[in-house]
């Protein structure tokens, strides 16, 4: 994954330390219900698209670039699917990331996928009952873009440090 000027700035400050950053994924589906994938080059594995929102950018935008950026897939958001925050990561590099990640259902309407960065190593349509080895953050995405359910956030606990309980209204 690239990463873009405005993180480099910031580590050119901070050196390695813990950065939360928003993140955008998006489940691309065509008109058959096949699922759009990108091999990533940075570790081989297949993987639905995603990437970091620059400054100012509105998530469905950052889906709409980076699924065009990857895949040379025109596609149009439809709906959000999942936010969740993940957990911390350390890149080969040393730098410490976590990512907020907000999650798109998209429909392709234009473009033949193809390698169109240095991201992917591969890119292709699936169908969803013959899809290569995906970790759970994709098969769970793919899962809540192929039904009809609601967003998914994780819950907030029945009570949080510092916050004081609701009034009894009995």
């Amino acid at each position: 994954m690239t990463t873009p000027g405005f993180i480099r700035e910031l580590r050119a400050s901070i050196g390695n330390r813990l950065l939360f950053l928003p993140g955008v994924s998006a489940v691309v589906l065509d008109d058959d219900g096949r699922v759009l994938l990108g091999r990533r080059a940075d570790d081989g594995r297949w993987a639905i698209i995603g990437g970091i929102p620059e400054p100012g950018e509105q998530p469905a935008e950052t889906a709409v670039r980076e699924v065009y950026e990857e895949t040379a897939v025109h596609c149009v958001p439809e709906r959000v699917l999942l936010v969740e925050t993940q957990a911390p990561m350390r890149y080969p590099n040393g730098d410490n990331c976590q990512y907020l990640d907000i999650s798109l259902r998209c429909r392709a309407v234009g473009g033949e996928p193809r390698v169109n960065d240095d991201e992917s190593l591969e890119v292709a349509w699936f169908s969803q009952d013959a899809l290569p080895p995906l970790g759970e953050f994709a098969l769970t995405r793919i899962k809540l873009a192929t039904t009809d359910g609601p967003t998914w956030f994780e819950p907030a606990p029945d009570t949080l440090p510092g916050i004081p309980e609701p009034p009894d209204r009995t």
